[in-house]
């Protein structure tokens, strides 16, 4: 291929390098995508698909495919704990606890409210083919898959790599602008010793992957199935649906278990673990995969190193509790797609750049804390919750369960107990505002003195805010006969919306002049009785904080970069002021 330039170039193809794809692709920007592998993940992985992931989606038109595919709450949004599937002995089969979780069940209203779609199900290995079809019809010849990269240097004032096809071996050398490691931290970390703080090696773990029809048994509905084994501590694991087909019908499945003493290579051996578990002896399966991998609990010292910028598992590794891995790796994408556009367009300094990291590490900061804390917590308290814990020697252990399931006093008094306990789950089947209510504290924002919503302990509550930071709160508008969300106002390809009231003619105007000044798109709409706009039920106002008079200024990627209260004296002045402390074109 000889040599190539170009704005941005991508390495790594999984999901968040895909996604990055496609949003640059929609921001105009010119890219290269490199992936070593020959195909998409041929692993299901992370599976959950959170609603703020679901969002950006639609945002970016890719909503409607994943959907075709994924299960809906409906479908897996409840979790359950139970001893096996089957069995003939009085203590199997015996459901422990369930609760709704993802925006399932009774939490169903409280999801819709919060945002224009709900969370989805759908494992990488649908879903990375689903991101790659489109990032190829955005940027056609330049998703390479099959392609590694060798080398990379970073010159000032720009980024030199050498990328090799793995299957000729041809070289190509690429001079790009900026490069977004989105690789794992597999090749872009280790050439610039990038230093990942935390745990390294907390555990551990083993997947296995296999196909088996378990309609006859299944209980379907639930995102992820805890088996607590009443028997053998080594037989406790976790079943999760695969698809493609969902409910009793579907067709693989994913366990989490431990192999001590077990063989990984020998199949039959590995077979007859999975029987033992689900109490079906006799159950015909197919085995795919066995895989062993490390959990981590990691994050980058930094997530900008010149004009390299690490996103997704490159910036940050967790445990897969509370499912925030794929999708803290999407969102960090979706912050950086607009940023890089601004910047390559010359509509921002580079310095712009440096809010990436501002923004985004705190948030993967955070992230990773509470997936340790929740894996925590199940591997200690959820035992507990049923009478289990490390002082319990194993022969005590089928008694204790007896005495759980048992119709005495002493039993309905140790279920109670073990629902409250097991209520405290909901940090991670209901952290509803940990996926959509964080907030950018510092960084491309235009701080108003305010102070954040309180939030709740355990992370089940969100509170919408129109607070410099956070994510616009949703809210259903008619505009010219047709429902849109608030967070519609922006869309894909757009640059900034400036949101006020029947009051804020001002704004309008100051829109447009700042718009021209700036070269930047200011697209303003308002929003009330009587406006191009119309808050259909009330629910824009009850979220809006904000004064008729007032305005609400939004980023490409639905974060609130400014806000007046009540209207000011100069709009025009003070909008522009705004655009240029988030841009950074003082410095530019």
């Amino acid at each position: 291929m000889g040599a190539i330039e170009v704005p941005v170039l991508i390495v790594g193809g999984g999901g968040c390098g895909l996604s990055a794809s496609a949003f640059l692709s929609d921001h105009g920007v010119d890219h290269l995508l490199v992936e070593r592998r020959a195909d998409t993940s041929k692993l299901p992985k992370a599976h959950y698909i959170n609603q703020r992931t679901m969002e950006i989606f639609r945002q970016h038109g890719i909503y409607d495919a994943v959907a075709e595919q994924a299960a809906s709450p409906e479908q897996f949004g409840m979790v359950r704990w139970q001893t096996t599937l089957a069995g003939e002995q009085p203590l199997d089969a015996r459901v422990i606890h369930e609760m709704d979780g993802f925006g399932g069940g009774s939490l169903r209203e409280t999801y819709e409210a919060a945002g224009p779609v709900m969370p989805a199900k759908l494992p990488q290995v649908r879903l990375e083919p689903i991101l790659l079809k489109h990032a190829k019809e955005r940027n056609p010849e330049r998703v390479l898959f099959g392609h590694e990269l060798t080398t990379l240097s970073d010159q000032g004032d720009k980024v030199v790599a050498e990328i090799r096809n793995t299957e000729t071996g041809e070289i190509t050398t690429v001079e790009a602008q900026y490069v977004i490691a989105a690789d794992g931290g597999r090749t872009v970390g280790a050439a610039l010793g990038v230093q990942m703080q935390g745990l390294p090696a907390l555990f551990d773990a083993t997947t296995i992957y296999f196909a088996a029809d378990l309609s006859e048994v299944w209980s379907e509905g639930s995102v992820i199935t805890w088996f607590l084994n009443p028997y053998r501590q080594d037989l406790s694991s976790a079943l999760i649906e695969m698809g493609p087909t969902w409910g009793k019908q579907c067709e693989e499945w994913g366990m989490h278990l431990s192999l001590a003493g077990v063989d990984r290579d020998d199949e039959q051996a590995v077979t007859a673990r999975i029987r033992e578990v689900l109490g079906l002896p006799d159950l015909e399966l197919t085995l795919h995969q066995v895989t062993n991998w490390t959990v981590e609990a990691v994050l980058a010292e930094h997530y900008r190193y010149g004009r390299v910028l690490l996103a997704g598992d490159a910036a940050h590794r967790q445990p897969p509790a509370v499912g925030l891995g794929l999708n803290t790796g999407i969102q960090d994408a979706h912050n950086l797609a607009w940023k890089l556009a601004a910047v390559v367009k010359g509509s921002a300094s580079d310095s712009l750049l440096d809010t990436y990291e501002a923004e985004r590490r705190p948030i993967g900061q955070f992230n990773l804390g509470w997936a340790m804390s929740a894996a925590s917590h199940h591997q200690v308290v959820i035992d507990a919750a049923v009478g289990l814990g490390q002082h319990v020697p194993p022969e005590r252990r089928t008694p204790v369960f007896a005495g759980f399931f048992a119709p005495t006093p002493m039993g309905v008094a140790q279920r109670a107990r073990s629902a409250e306990i097991f209520a405290t789950h909901r940090a991670e089947c209901q952290a509803h505002d940990v996926e959509i209510g964080f907030a950018y504290e510092a960084g491309a924002v235009v701080a108003d003195g305010s102070k954040p919503p309180a939030r709740a302990p355990l992370g089940d509550v969100y509170q919408a805010t129109t607070r410099p930071g956070h994510r616009l709160p949703h809210a259903w508008l008619e505009h010219d006969g047709q429902r849109v969300s608030t967070l519609d106002l922006t869309g894909s390809t757009t640059g900034f919306v400036l949101i006020t009231g029947t009051g804020g003619s001002a704004w309008v105007e100051a829109a447009a002049r700042v718009a021209e000044k700036f070269s930047v798109p200011v697209v303003a709409v308002r929003v009330g009785e009587g406006a191009e706009y119309a808050d259909v039920d009330g629910r824009w106002a009850a979220v809006r904080e904000i004064a008729d008079g007032g305005a609400v200024l939004v980023r490409p990627d639905n974060h609130v970069a400014f806000r007046s209260m009540s209207g000011d004296e100069n709009p025009a002045a003070a909008l522009a002021d705004a655009i240029s402390q988030v841009l950074d074109r003082n410095a530019a």
